[in-house]
């Protein structure tokens, strides 16, 4: 059973390009909204909490900060309506998952920036 959800996630599914990003990094997600007949673009600007899963199913979480309150998305990797992802920096964190960052605040929530290459 396994291997038919496999090869049904290896044919069907496209896979998109996206940036070598991980937890700590700070990117811009640009994705597809539909009201109605109306199609337009949005983009949410976060930290990367984590990266869950592997294949197709892959997802990712950002948060960031609306006024003083944080909010939470989580995107699969491989939804249709992400036009691309954009890596704006890159940062140093020591864990996969920073389930602390929703815990600081001021100063303490700021991530140390690695100079890309």
């Amino acid at each position: 059973m396994e291997n038919l959800v496999k090869f049904v996630q290896d044919e069907f599914v496209t896979k998109k390009e996206t940036p070598d990003f991980k937890a700590g990094d700070t990117i811009t997600v640009y994705y597809e909204i539909r009201e109605g007949e109306k199609v337009r673009t949005q983009f949410f600007k976060g930290v990367v909490i984590q990266r869950r899963g592997t294949g197709t199913s892959e997802t990712f979480t950002i948060r960031k900060m609306s006024g003083t309150v944080g909010v939470e998305r989580i995107f699969p990797i491989n939804l249709p309506a992400i036009q691309k992802i954009e890596l704006n920096k890159q940062g140093k964190v020591r864990r996969a998952r920073i389930y602390y960052f929703r815990g600081l605040t001021g100063k303490k929530a700021r991530i140390k920036e690695v100079r890309r290459k």
